[in-house]
């Protein structure tokens, strides 16, 4: 079997499971698993590029999908008035005192000469610049929160479109991506991993923390939506949309969230083709054969002239972005930024094993284990049900271990994905469409 023949029937598969799914549970639930698996794939490729292509191991991917989610408040939701009167200037101010105390000390440590001397200024003009941005950011994020707290206490947005928010999100993400790779990418990919790891950890607990920025653990919920995708009352008070959803034997109830969930689809194939096209050219370009040869063996690389760290810190920001990007996308289709739902094993060990078993290093992989991967996610829960239902049928009721196997059912998609993980590794350790 060649390979395009081999990666069609992949395709194919997953592509039947869902129509199996969307014939057996609803449309409905199909086409969420299927916007899910597009927002999936995304990330995945994104980390795909991280790691490969140039074998940078970033396990703070829960971080970059939070910033875009954040983007998407900041940008979409309309502004608090009350909350920017109260204290929204003073914000600004404390910002930019924050930004002048570090650029004063990064000035004065170019200009001094090494010494004891020095070390005491620097420590003292942090210690002043901190207690100055306290005492101008403290009181005016009182003032913010104490505006309506129960429906806003925050700044909110900007009031711009939604689609607007998805790139401004990859920008987000980028920025993040800049400072972590400043610091840890001229040290061992170890601490690479710890120093992502870490700036998602303080990246969730400000999204959880700072209610004046998100609402905290409150949550933002009424996310506009974007201009393309219409809402279900609107579609069932047309007369028209109704007439045409029971020629299909649909109520308009069902018929307008089907609706609504196509067009999130066609807006993310859009976005997912069109990262999927610039990822390719990258990869087949002079540029693509210089990150693999660095991936491949960086002293050789270096001994050549080539930039290592640089050039890896300019892959770690674009792939970053992506996933970034992704983010913002899952809070606009979700409608709302929960904090609390930011896990790693959801958003940071899923997607490596969506690389993983797609197949590393290439981007094509990525996307059939984006897809493959949340199918078994979302779907193992209940074929775990039903498979246990059938297995303890025979039990007598009341029996010990009935109640045990039926009672850990819910945690068969863990043992799924376990399973699919060691079974790929096992008999296709490079993935299930390998890097050529």
């Amino acid at each position: 079997m060649n390979d395009t023949l081999k990666n069609t029937v992949l395709f194919a598969v997953v592509g039947g499971m869902m129509i199996l799914v969307g014939i057996f549970s609803g449309w409905n639930e199909a086409l969420y698993i299927l916007n899910m698996g597009l927002i999936s794939a995304i990330m995945a490729l994104g980390v795909n590029l991280q790691w490969g292509l140039a074998g940078l191991f970033n396990v703070g991917i829960m971080g970059f999908v939070a910033i875009g989610g954040l983007a998407t408040i900041l940008v979409t939701m309309p502004a608090t008035s009350d909350a920017v009167d109260a204290g929204g200037l003073r914000i600004v101010l404390a910002m930019i005192s924050g930004a002048a105390t570090i650029g004063l000390i990064i000035f004065t440590k170019r200009k001094l000469p090494k010494s004891r001397m020095r070390a005491l200024v620097l420590i003292a003009m942090a210690i002043v610049g901190f207690f100055v941005f306290r005492a101008i950011f403290d009181p005016a994020v009182d003032a913010i929160e104490k505006v309506n707290p129960a429906s806003t206490g925050y700044l909110g947005g900007l009031g711009l479109p939604a689609v607007i928010a998805w790139p401004i999100g990859g920008l987000f993400a980028a920025g993040i991506a800049w400072l972590i790779g400043k610091t840890a990418l001229g040290l061992r990919s170890d601490y690479l991993a710890i120093a992502t790891l870490g700036i998602a950890e303080i990246i969730l607990a400000v999204l959880k923390n700072e209610d004046w920025l998100s609402r905290g653990v409150k949550n933002v919920i009424g996310i506009p939506r974007p201009t393309l995708t219409p809402y279900e009352i609107d579609l069932q008070n047309s007369a028209s949309f109704v007439e045409k959803a029971a020629e299909y034997g649909l109520s308009p109830i069902v018929a307008s969230s089907i609706m609504v969930k196509l067009s999130y689809s066609l807006m993310f194939t859009g976005v997912l083709i069109a990262i999927f096209i610039l990822a390719q050219l990258a990869i087949k370009s002079p540029w693509g054969r210089m990150m693999r040869a660095i991936r491949d063996n960086e002293h050789a690389a270096g001994a050549m002239g080539k930039n290592v760290t640089a050039r890896h810190l300019q892959i770690f920001v674009l792939g970053s972005a992506i996933v970034g990007i992704a983010g913002a996308m899952m809070t606009t289709m979700d409608g709302q930024l929960t904090p609390g739902t930011y896990q790693p094993l959801r958003f940071t060990f899923l997607i490596w094993v969506m690389v993983i078993v797609g197949g590393s290093g290439n981007n094509l992989g990525s996307i059939l284990g984006g897809f493959l991967i949340w199918f078994l996610w979302i779907q193992g829960e209940p074929l775990g049900n039903w498979l246990m239902q059938t297995i303890t049928s025979g039990m007598a009721d009341g029996s010990a271990l009935k109640d045990h196997l039926l009672g850990s059912a819910a945690h068969m998609r863990l043992l799924t994905i376990g399973v699919i993980l060691l079974m790929v590794l096992r008999f296709s350790p490079r993935g299930l469409i390998p890097e050529k």
